[in-house]
């Protein structure tokens, strides 16, 4: 009796324990308890009505604009560091299916920097003023689908002076920036519904709104998107990703974001639209971005596009196919990358067998 007395005892003690545990834990739940996104009314669409955004953005064949260009290393990304450069002055004209000039400009004095032109498959960059001697301004050709990286260990060689080091810092940043990763961020693809399948979904993410009070409910939100995926029908009977259109469904249904993909599935743009807005004086062209920031993952950086006066926008003019070969009216030295790139693989490859042939002996 008096065991199952003392057990009893126990038993309650421990009941007291753990409500005292369990109260406490619970005030403190309260005092910690974080503040939860606010879910944001979503609007509705079918996936034609999706379609129909992209061919109205895919109604723009060609273009010309003047353009605030801000561009963005990202080397170092991995590392939650990223350098921010000074906004430059740009012009732009393209046309399809892939044909791009680009020329970057010294801000107020209007003095060109570099031009740059792709006509789908090969590239051509004029280097016009180094910020130095004048030693690195170059003609430079190459090949759109070429890997250069392993050119970039002789350009980190390169001995510069004065203002040569800061181009050296820059130039280092723009060493992967081909003008073709720009055409299909201003030049939208047309949706193909017999070569491609397309998948509708729907996804929550959590955002943090920017220029919102901490303590508002709407500093952090979750925001409703549409997923329109492109599947490109292979000979095999299998489809393979290459295009991911995000929708963003909180007050209107609108195209917010591109992701092109390889082929293996891997991104190689990823295309945020700003706001939306009138470009040219028409009155044709109605809702469409303002803003467009390309991110380039593989080759480490980032470019924001921003229409300096978007009611001075040509559309719909025919170029020739000249306009998007660049001449090298300035006599600058010619750079072959291509036969740069030939020259470094064969003696690579001459290293690789001489050291075979050192470990057989």
């Amino acid at each position: 009796m008096l065991k199952q007395s003392y057990s009893l005892k126990l038993y309650f003690i421990i009941l007291i324990l753990f409500a005292l545990i369990i109260s406490g834990c619970s005030g403190g739940i309260i005092k910690t308890k974080d503040k939860r996104a606010t879910l944001l009314k979503a609007e509705d669409a079918a996936q034609a009505q999706l379609i129909q955004q992209i061919s109205s953005f895919a109604k723009v064949n060609s273009m010309r604009a003047k353009m605030d260009l801000k561009f963005e290393d990202n080397s170092y990304a991995e590392l939650g560091i990223a350098e921010k450069y000074r906004t430059a002055d740009g012009e732009v004209v393209v046309q399809r299916p892939a044909s791009i000039l680009l020329k970057v400009q010294v801000p107020v004095i209007k003095t060109d920097v570099v031009q740059m032109t792709s006509d789908g498959e090969k590239f051509r960059v004029a280097i016009l003023d180094d910020g130095g001697s004048g030693k690195n301004r170059k003609f430079v050709l190459g090949t759109n689908n070429a890997d250069y990286s392993i050119l970039q260990k002789e350009f980190n060689k390169m001995e510069l002076d004065g203002n040569g080091k800061v181009l050296k810092q820059n130039v280092n940043v723009f060493s992967n920036l081909r003008p073709q990763h720009f055409t299909d961020a201003i030049l939208m693809r047309p949706i193909d519904t017999a070569a491609n399948v397309y998948v509708q979904s729907t996804i929550l993410q959590e955002e943090e709104t920017p220029d919102v009070a901490k303590k508002s409910p709407l500093a952090k939100v979750l925001r409703s998107y549409y997923l329109l995926d492109e599947l490109r029908k292979n000979d095999d009977g299998s489809v393979t990703i290459s295009r991911r259109f995000w929708f963003d469904r909180v007050g209107a249904v609108r195209l917010a974001r591109q992701q092109i993909f390889d082929a293996k599935g891997e991104i190689d743009s990823d295309i945020v639209y700003g706001d939306t807005g009138n470009l040219t004086d028409t009155g044709e062209y109605n809702n469409l971005p303002l803003r467009i920031e390309v991110t380039r993952p593989k080759e480490k950086y980032k470019m924001r596009l921003t229409y300096q006066s978007p009611e001075t926008v040509t559309i719909g003019k025919n170029y020739p196919n000249e306009a998007f070969v660049l001449e090298n009216h300035w006599n600058l030295e010619e750079v072959d990358l291509d036969k740069k790139l030939q020259n470094a693989r064969s003696q690579k490859s001459g290293n690789e067998n001489q050291k075979a042939d050192a470990r057989n002996r």
